[in-house]
């Protein structure tokens, strides 16, 4: 018999994960035969009908009871998704617009809180929101019935209107200090509803709370309804969370996240912009709030602490930051490990202590180290995965091997961008003027009485060595920094001194020495931030989604589309692939096509050709003057001279924050000031 000999040790153990790995491949083969669109929304039909049939399916009120708790969670953890994970703002307060949500229908919908009669509540009889009572040998009382339907978006809206007031003197505060002041307030609240008595209660808190009521239905104790009720909520949440995120809104909110400072000179107004989020926050927040209240008949100021805003924080991190469905699978995760799980293993654990004698076992209640629990799980999702559970960027396919390898597009632009038009001016008329622009950083003047006129459809290289001022320069004409001296005119508008998102407005758009992307964000959502100054849609528009805003969101995206042609296959083919992805030129390349979708009659370019090759700095070069030809004014740092020769129709040169020279490149490279502050007095010397 032949000799058979045994297979490697190497293919044996092999073998067994490839065949797993065909087998799963088969069995998901007709699965990803359906298109994503179909799957997604077979997905959704079945969720629906899990949360509709689940009463049904349960029967236990306990179980439902805590389901509804679940979802008001969810509510609360969906609000504060729009501060944190959209926004990028900390806020560890949150409970406090809760409470205030809770507290306004707890206040007109309890019969606790007996004003006396006046003629001022005579309107409100007229309405059947309160009524007059009266008591033998006292003045009239009033007893308020406010319907519950009309206090859901009347709590939302009161508790938006507190987060505009406390986020409009905090929320120019960043990071830790933010962190500290929204705590502050979440500690506030509570102690201002203690020392009320006249309105709350005080700490005995508010009892006796209207349920609300559906055609003569009064849903009283029942867990089903508030199931029911909630679960509708959280629908309608999601979809408006869904709809901002996908929105110029929510584009802005996160692009601050990413980077404050890029957004404002992306033209996003950036106070507005978080002041917006806050309010929308709490406005879920009030929102919840209102029918937690309804749900439980009472509130009271513990209900409201610290550790609540520390569990809808742990909720978002563990579902995901910035992800709609993982924040909901966090908040019901971590709600039903409290109301569920942890009790039945509770029993378990006492169970065991019964039956091995031990006291200790018998004794531990795990439900009151729900804290600790939540610390843990805060410290292992930081530590293993932050993205949390469903990440809210998803990784994209890597291009194909023919992607790859296509050919690059060479040289200039070889059609007109639609958006870029040449702006008519009266005769003599600079695109920019800058008269006597002086900035100091203490005892360190890095801008010195700057002048310097930059007319229309002109290249204008700035050059100098490094630490002349040149950047300072251009974050003093795009509003980064305010100058302390001197004047700023574009297209004969004074200028000077305005934030950098109404000098986008204005025509000036610029890109960064170091990079400043949006990392987290696509390629394309990079572009469109870009647009946000030439946009107009608001919060409102984006949830709503009238014909104008779509039809302002379809052109918007045609345009960043033809920006990013500009690059050819460069960027095209990665226009779903994230920022963070791309090789340093081509983020090189997608901040100058951002700059460019602001239709900007002004381009600053800082540096726009470092870290690239001697051909791919050429190919730059070509672009950047075929957007000169289109109409584009274009005044660019650059520190290599073979590209500011061959593109510039004049160079200005910068050294200490003064103008030593300005010309053509062959006058100022001839010019004795610029070769001593290039290469030094005893070189220029010997030269």
């Amino acid at each position: 018999m032949a000799d058979v000999s045994p297979a490697p040790a190497s293919d044996l153990e092999a073998a067994p994960p490839a065949r797993r790995a065909a087998l799963t491949a088969a069995l998901l083969a007709p699965v990803r035969r359906i298109p994503e669109t179909a799957r997604k929304r077979a997905g959704l039909a079945l969720l629906m009908a899990f949360a509709l049939l689940f009463p049904l399916i349960v029967r236990n009120a306990g179980d439902i009871d805590a389901a509804a708790n679940a979802l008001a969670f969810a509510m609360l953890a969906l609000g504060l998704n729009i501060v944190v994970g959209f926004a990028g703002l900390l806020d560890l307060g949150y409970a406090a617009f809760f409470a205030i949500g809770a507290y306004i229908y707890g206040m007109v919908g309890s019969t606790q809180i007996t004003p006396p009669w006046t003629d001022v509540w005579q309107p409100l009889q007229w309405l059947g929101l309160v009524s007059r009572a009266h008591v033998a040998g006292g003045p009239d009382l009033v007893h308020l019935h406010v319907s519950f339907w009309l206090m859901l978006p009347g709590a939302a809206l009161a508790a938006a209107c507190f987060g505009l007031l406390f986020g409009a003197p905090t929320l120019r505060l960043r990071g830790d200090y933010l962190a500290i002041v929204t705590l502050g307030f979440g500690e506030i609240v509570p102690i201002v509803v203690r020392n009320t008595p006249d309105w709350t209660n005080g700490p005995m808190g508010l009892n006796g709370v209207n349920s609300p009521q559906m055609f003569g239905f009064r849903f009283g104790v029942t867990s089903i309804p508030y199931y029911y009720l909630a679960a509708v909520l959280v629908a309608l949440l999601i979809f408006v969370s869904y709809r901002l995120k996908d929105s110029r809104i929510g584009r802005a909110w996160m692009a601050i996240r990413e980077d404050e400072i890029a957004a404002g000179a992306m033209g996003v107004n950036r106070t507005r912009l978080k002041l917006m989020a806050f309010a929308m926050g709490a406005a879920f927040a009030g929102a919840t709030g209102t029918f937690y209240v309804a749900k439980l008949g009472t509130a009271t100021p513990d209900m409201f602490q610290f550790p609540v805003s520390v569990m809808v924080l742990v909720m978002i991190v563990l579902g995901g930051m910035g992800s709609v469905p993982g924040v909901v699978l966090g908040a019901l995760l971590l709600q039903l490990l409290q109301s569920w799980f942890l009790q039945d293993l509770t029993q378990w654990v006492h169970a065991l202590g019964r039956l091995v004698g031990s006291q200790g076992l018998q004794q531990v209640e795990l439900v009151q180290t729900i804290e600790l629990i939540f610390g843990i799980i805060l410290v292992l999702m930081m530590l293993y995965r932050r993205e949390g559970l469903i990440p809210a960027s998803r990784t994209t396919a890597p291009l194909s091997l023919t992607e790859q390898a296509a050919m690059p597009s060479r040289g200039g632009i070889g059609a007109s961008l639609s958006g870029i038009r040449d702006v008519p001016l009266p005769a003599g008329t600079p695109m920019l003027e800058v008269r006597g622009l002086t900035k100091r950083f203490g005892g360190i003047t890095a801008v010195k009485d700057l002048g310097l006129t930059i007319l229309p459809r002109t290249v204008v290289g700035l050059i100098g060595p490094n630490g002349s001022g040149k950047t300072t320069f251009f974050n003093l004409v795009t509003g980064l920094d305010a100058p302390d001296a001197g004047r700023v005119f574009l297209m004969g508008e004074d200028v000077t001194g305005l934030p950098s998102h109404a000098i986008v407005e204005r025509g000036i758009a610029r890109t960064f020495q170091s990079l400043r992307l949006f990392a987290n964000m696509t390629v394309l959502e990079n572009v469109l931030v870009g647009m946000h100054a030439r946009t107009r849609a608001n919060a409102v528009g984006a949830v709503l989604l009238p014909r104008s805003v779509r039809a302002e969101e379809r052109d918007t995206r045609e345009w960043a589309m033809e920006v990013l042609a500009i690059f050819g296959n460069r960027l095209l083919p990665r226009v779903n692939h994230l920022a963070s992805s791309l090789s340093y030129a081509n983020r090189r390349r997608l901040e100058i096509a951002r700059a460019v979708a602001s239709r900007p009659r002004l381009l600053l370019l800082d540096e726009p050709t470092a870290g690239m090759n001697p051909a791919e700095t050429m190919e730059l070069a070509e672009q950047i003057r075929s957007l000169n030809t289109m109409g584009l004014t274009v005044l660019l740092i650059e520190h290599k001279l073979n590209v500011v020769n061959t593109i510039s129709d004049k160079v200005a040169v910068l050294d200490y924050g003064e103008k030593i020279a300005e010309g053509r490149a062959e006058e100022v490279h001839r010019n004795e000031d610029v070769i001593r502050a290039y290469l030094g007095r005893t070189a220029a010397a010997r030269v």
